[in-house]
């Protein structure tokens, strides 16, 4: 059997069966898995108006590594709680996941039926359903897109709205590379809206509440509260994030290793420093002083999306790369399909290509999608990009060397940014 008839024949992941109340030795288990941990980073939660709240609530998190999991549990101890769950959390584990009262959910889709179970979980279980809204890690360690559709859904539910703004972990092991460094973490629990309080607010109030309490800067934090952090492999992946070359201008250049991160088009060399910052030790060949663009990490991530947002307004971005594509139907195994061709423009993605003879076509519009999974070195594989239709997910990893699946990602929502302004001002004028 081929790789496109296997994924034909493959029975979807059921989304539409009901999320089962965390299993009661599951609940004991969690607390076993977590409370080690988070001991172990000497986790301290800052609770504010959150006297006398009990379930049900939505719990909207910060998301920034695998630790959020742990960190969330111990939030919310002694109750129990539902997650909304990538589907390839889970692989290879969907009976744990479901009895422990997992949710799956495509990413980047506009799923209705993920309403229908969060309403389920808090209406008829009447438990906590926590909900990590920035849907992927975040890549450089400060807040990630929101969705517009969070302040509506809130208003929606009509159950309090609770936020978990953690810090620290990331700096754990940021999504660029998964070494451990050990540092202290701890986190901000944030009754936000009570009932009433949704009642009276507008959604465009809700989403800007919810921004302000999701707003965090990891290496603010480090510095601010002297976070040392000495792992001899701790700029080894960054690169992965800041693709972009801030003195020569040159993309997919960069590279890092041990506490080093370097442009091989200019030679310029940056350390990263216990506190998390970057500090310039090698000038660039054709630079005369030690100049070190952005001390703060985050900074330069900024100036690779001001870039971005200058191709794309001036209508020049696009890429065209050959991937490799596996499919996720379900939550048994990844099957890889064949190869095709990546377009990303100003229209959204375009994914096609030939398997086995049989001719595919994915396309993806840029307002239906504000913004893209990605992951680095994944499974071993490369880095790689997602997209998901309501009952496949197609993980693309590019071949070669000449991208970075960052620049895709930032793209993704500049795009639906630039898209979605000039859509308001064509209906503005319309209305004229």
């Amino acid at each position: 059997m081929t790789g496109i008839e296997k994924h034909h024949s493959e029975k979807r992941f059921d989304m539409e069966r009901k999320p089962i109340r965390q299993k009661p030795y599951l609940k004991l288990l969690t607390w076993i898995l977590s409370f080690p941990e988070v001991w172990s980073h000497r986790l301290h939660i800052n609770k504010k108006n959150m006297d006398g709240l009990k379930p049900p609530y939505l719990l909207l998190c910060t998301h920034m590594a695998f630790l959020d999991f742990k960190v969330t549990t111990a939030a919310v101890f002694p109750h129990r709680s539902s997650y909304v769950v990538a589907i390839d959390g889970f692989l290879k584990r969907e009976w744990l996941l479901r009895n422990a009262g997992g949710i799956c959910k495509r990413k980047f889709t506009n799923d209705i039926q993920l309403v229908r179970q969060i309403q389920h979980v808090l209406s008829k279980q009447k438990g906590i359903l926590a909900l990590y809204p920035e849907a992927r890690y975040s890549l450089i360690g400060t807040t990630a897109v929101l969705p517009s559709s969070l302040g509506k859904m809130a208003k929606m539910l009509k159950v309090p709205v609770v936020v978990l703004n953690m810090h620290g972990n990331y700096l754990n092991s940021p999504c660029w590379n998964l070494a451990k460094r050990g540092n202290r973490i701890e986190a901000d629990l944030t009754r936000l809206f009570t009932v009433e309080e949704l009642a009276k607010t507008s959604v465009q109030g809700i989403n800007e509440r919810i921004a302000e309490a999701f707003a965090y800067d990891e290496y603010a934090w480090q510095k601010k509260n002297n976070i040392i952090i000495n792992h001899p492999q701790r700029a080894e992946g960054l690169h992965k994030v800041l693709y972009k070359c801030p003195h020569c201008q040159t993309e997919f250049q960069m590279d890092s290793c041990g506490t080093t991160l370097s442009c091989g088009a200019c030679g310029k060399k940056w350390e990263m420093t216990e506190l998390g910052e970057l500090k310039t030790i090698e000038k660039a060949r054709d630079e005369k002083a030690f100049v070190t663009e952005f001390p703060h990490i985050p900074d330069w991530y900024t100036f690779e999306r001001e870039a971005v947002r200058k191709e794309i307004e001036e209508e020049t971005y696009g890429i065209q790369l050959q991937v490799v594509v596996d499919s996720l139907p379900n939550a048994k195994c990844f099957i890889t399909v064949g190869e095709a061709v990546l377009h990303h423009s100003m229209e959204g993605f375009r994914l096609e290509g030939t398997f086995d003879g049989e001719y595919f076509l994915l396309e993806k519009p840029v307002l239906s999608m504000y913004s893209c999974h990605i992951e680095y070195a994944y499974f071993g594989k490369g880095d790689c990009l997602d997209l998901s239709t309501l009952t496949d997910t197609y993980y693309l990893f590019p071949k070669g060397s000449n991208f970075s699946v960052t620049k895709i990602a930032l793209a993704t929502e500049e795009l639906f940014d630039f898209e979605s302004r000039a859509s308001l001002f064509r209906k503005e004028e319309a209305a004229r």
